[in-house]
């Protein structure tokens, strides 16, 4: 291109200040919706991903299930026989030889760390009050890699060692105890024992907040008759988003059964999804309607300035000079609206983390724009208005000199 085309779309622009201005304005609305929309969408789903995730692992290893026979068996192909099956015993909820296993998955380059842990049910009594619970046993070392419960502790420590254990902050009110209070914890066809509590945690959901109590790994162990088997183990990866195919590779190394966050929140999934197709929607429109006005603006301006762009062609300005010059212009406003567009986004995305907060003041879910989301912006809003002054620039490229300056 040549400084004389730049030139001129400089003075065309300059000429019509009170279109120039509107058609900047519309641009730079546009990309603000996109930019604000776009990082709200994102903060979103990282807060629902951090909150759902932030409270289980990323892949778990559970006991493989027995293979049931079928309660109907077909004797002939007229007769059916009824058998009747007893129930699974506790030895086929539980993983035993688990340490060769989760030694094993400890070595693989895609895994942070492993966890064991032996859960169940239990109910938690202090005086008159009893509370239904879900026990885990862990070694807290190895738990914290996966799960960030010290991070997330009121009062006191995470340490189960000794006859202690870990509750979370609805628990400790329901049953009125602090730091240092005896609990007992009585286990269905299992132990019952007094147990001293060294933390309290609160993760931000009234149901772990509740029910959710920690024990040293013996101590669960025993209290669930597991022997020296645990119920899962529990493993944090390097890529969050690729827990999926580290399960299905690591589901070849055992006959249990591994699963990924992702087959766990399905429905999470396609919430996520669809959150992000609504964000893809709604900026398609957005930079339909930036095109559309930029476009009407310069069909305007070609209309207005066609006994100048006459001139031009009349003193052997080429067609392809007349085209750029138009093209320069759609791509400036472009740029120029997603500037003060990315600006004025931002704003917006700052402005609701400070004024939109819960009824403990902290924002709803943090917004943070990013500068991808900005680059993209641009990018997207200088496309559509080069795009969008194609068809006034080769309208104008193709004006008849003496016509233009006869009507112009």
């Amino acid at each position: 291109m040549k400084p004389i085309e730049f030139f001129l779309a400089y003075r065309f622009l300059k000429e019509g200040r009170s279109q120039t201005l509107l058609i900047f304005g519309g641009a730079a609305v546009g990309v603000a919706v996109i930019v604000f929309l776009t990082s709200l969408i994102i903060g979103l789903q990282q807060s629902i991903i951090d909150q759902t995730l932030g409270l289980q692992s990323d892949v778990v290893v559970q006991p493989e299930e027995q293979l049931r026979p079928d309660p109907l068996r077909h004797a002939d192909d007229s007769e059916i026989i009824a058998r009747q099956l007893q129930p699974h015993t506790r030895a086929l909820d539980s993983i035993d030889g688990w340490q060769p296993i989760a030694d094993a998955f400890a070595a693989d380059p895609d895994v942070v760390a492993v966890s064991p842990v032996a859960s169940g049910s239990a109910t938690v009594i202090r005086g008159q009050r009893r509370e239904p619970a879900q026990l885990f046993g862990v070694e807290p070392g190895l738990h914290q890699r996966v799960i960030d419960i010290e991070g997330r502790l009121e009062e006191g420590r995470f340490d189960v060692d000794q006859r202690g254990v870990v509750i979370g902050a609805d628990m400790a009110d329901q049953l009125g105890v602090q730091l240092g209070d005896r609990i007992r914890f009585s286990v269905a066809e299992g132990d019952s024992r007094s147990l001293t509590v060294r933390g309290i945690f609160d993760v931000g959901a009234s149901g772990p907040n509740e029910t959710w109590a920690f024990v040293s790994m013996r101590d669960g162990q025993s209290m669930l008759g597991l022997g020296d088997d645990i119920t899962e183990l529990e493993m944090n990866v390097v890529d969050l988003f690729d827990a999926d195919h580290v399960a299905a590779r690591l589901d070849g190394l055992t006959e249990h059964d591994v699963e990924s966050w992702q087959e766990r929140n399905e429905d999470l999934l396609r919430a996520l999804s669809t959150q992000a197709a609504s964000t893809v929607v709604i900026s398609v429109f957005v930079a339909i309607a930036v095109a559309l006005g930029i476009a009407s603006v310069l069909i305007v301006s070609v209309v207005q300035k066609q006994g100048q762009v006459g001139v031009l062609r009349a003193m052997g300005a080429p067609m392809n000079t007349v085209l750029r010059v138009f093209l320069i212009q759609g791509a400036a406003v472009g740029l120029v609206g997603s500037v003060f567009g990315t600006v004025f986004g931002t704003a917006l995305a700052l402005g609701f983390n400070q004024f939109v907060r819960d009824d403990a003041g902290e924002a709803v879910f943090p917004i943070e724009p990013s500068p991808t989301i900005f680059v993209a912006a641009a990018v997207l809003a200088t496309v559509v208005g080069l795009l969008a002054a194609v068809g006034p620039a080769r309208r104008a490229a193709r004006l008849d000199p003496a016509d233009a300056i006869t009507h112009g």
